[in-house]
């Protein structure tokens, strides 16, 4: 889902909300159902009207806060975060304070007029409204603002996972069903014309466990996971959390209770086991849930991604014994010719293409292996570009390793790619190849000068594994374990390859 459609959505609940309650209040037109107020009226002995102190200040009311959303939602907030027109957007905010304060003192006064009544003159009657009216509007904004700064918050998240785009999907599928979960609850309250306090708890509870649940799975059990502790730390953690929650919900719940402290204790008693009877337990199984698929994910992909790697090494075995007997023939016939430049070469083949049909098959070899591998192909690689006396080739490769394992073939499509583009017959050129392991640390070093490949040169065509295909293995097999930085100028190509083996 895109920015632009939950801008779209979000209007358009909000306007089905506002649609649904002018609906109501219409339809209670003919009952003149106004929950009693009209007692207090005829109580007082003050001219009632019901359109003109119960619909009209109820219907300002409700516009006044559609406006309101918009405003902070769609252009404020997004103005804000986004440093555009700060300063406009702040007097702007003011300005709905002040107007979104007036309508609700306007309202109050027509709605309640017998109340001013018990106060010892209009005036100080007034004040009180107005009074009320600007705090009320202040805390409406105020809890508006921070629902778009949250969403804000959100956006800025799940643009940072854009890497992870399975992850983000994800993220997205969950705010959605946790606010149409909160929408329905809020269509069921007003369609069945309860009390506005009763919308107000569900609100303040549901997103508020929705922000807890979403914060669990996606950032503090992954923290806790990594720190393998155990299932006690994160419900004590979510304890704290949703005592500290407590203070600022019980603030908002003592304003929509009109000042009614019992509010406070209601909302303790909805939320705490909402959060740890409901929240923990849902956040722990989706999280260990969607852990164990990730992984049966990752070790499928992990064969597929080994099966691509090797599937055109399975395809050379179309007949390697007789390949073997026939690289013999040539090694014994150059030896008898007394040609052992040529002899080297093909024992050296021999021994690499031994390797690619026998241990590449692999999940692991010696370390040692791979070595002998490298050392056998710049080798040859010396050997053909030996009658150019501008190529330098230096490898510093560590002879003493210890009883380590790799995955076959991993290091040499570097020193494949460096051949293929750093050597020129033409031109003067080089190569320089480090291998070092220190403890489990493997520290690989390849870089290479840049020509431009002649048409006759045979590395011209090759493409050997790839260095896509590299780094999908290495994303696969040691995710978490390796640094590669690859450099490159108009002169020069760079690897640097840090694996933890």
């Amino acid at each position: 889902m895109k920015l632009n459609d939950f801008k779209k959505i979000e209007f358009w609940i909000a306007s089905i909300v506002l649609i649904i309650v002018a609906l109501i209040l219409v339809f209670d037109t003919n009952k003149r159902s106004d929950n009693g107020e009209h007692y207090e009226f005829i109580v007082s002995k003050i001219t009632y009207s019901y359109f003109f102190n119960f619909f009209l200040p109820r219907v300002f009311n409700i516009f006044a806060v559609y406006v309101c959303f918009l405003c902070l939602n769609f252009w404020l907030i997004p103005s804000i975060t986004q440093k555009k027109n700060e300063w406009l957007s702040y007097f702007m905010i003011i300005v709905l304070i002040v107007g979104l304060g007036i309508v609700f003192a306007v309202g109050r006064t027509h709605s309640h007029t017998y109340e001013l009544l018990r106060y010892n003159s209009l005036t100080q009657g007034y004040n009180r409204f107005f009074f009320d009216a600007f705090t009320k509007a202040f805390l409406l904004v105020l809890v508006l603002a921070a629902y778009s700064c949250i969403k804000q918050l959100i956006i800025y998240l799940v643009d940072r996972m854009a890497d992870e785009h399975s992850l983000q999907k994800q993220l997205k599928m969950d705010l959605g069903l946790g606010i149409g979960f909160w929408f329905a609850g809020v269509l069921f309250w007003v369609s069945t014309r309860s009390y506005f306090q009763l919308t107000v708890l569900w609100t303040l509870v549901v997103l508020a466990t929705l922000g807890t649940v979403i914060y669990a799975i996606y950032y503090l059990l992954p923290a806790l996971h990594q720190k393998q502790k155990k299932f006690s730390t994160f419900f004590w953690t979510i304890f704290v959390i949703s005592l500290l929650l407590t203070l600022p919900l019980s603030v908002l719940a003592i304003f929509f209770f009109q000042r009614d402290v019992e509010a406070a204790f209601i909302l303790l008693a909805f939320h705490l086991p909402t959060q740890l009877l409901i929240g923990v337990p849902l956040s722990w199984f989706v999280y260990k849930k969607r852990s164990e698929n990730r992984f049966e994910l990752n070790t499928l992909r992990t064969e597929l991604g080994k099966s691509d790697a090797n599937l055109h090494f399975l395809k050379s075995q179309i007949n390697p014994h007789f390949l073997f007997n026939a690289l013999n023939t040539l090694y014994g016939t150059a030896l008898q010719e007394h040609a052992e430049r040529t002899g080297e070469g093909i024992q050296k083949l021999g021994d690499m293409m031994r390797f690619m049909l026998h241990e590449n098959l692999q999940e692991t070899i010696p370390l040692i292996r791979e070595v002998e591998y490298l050392n056998n192909y710049i080798a040859l690689q010396k050997l053909r570009t030996s009658p150019a006396a501008d190529i330098k080739i230096e490898s510093l490769i560590e002879a003493d390793i210890n009883d380590l394992q790799i995955a076959p073939m991993l290091l040499i499509p570097f020193v494949e790619n460096a051949f293929k583009h750093g050597i020129s017959l033409q031109r003067p050129s080089y190569i320089k190849i480090s291998l070092q392991v220190q403890a489990n640390v493997l520290y690989f070093d390849v870089s290479n000068s840049i020509n431009p490949k002649n048409e006759h040169d045979p590395e011209a065509d090759r493409s050997g594994i790839g260095l896509a295909n590299v780094k999908q293995r290495m994303y696969l097999l040691y995710k978490g374990r390796h640094d590669l930085i690859i450099r490159e100028n108009m002169n020069e190509y760079f690897v640097h390859l840090t694996l933890t083996l």
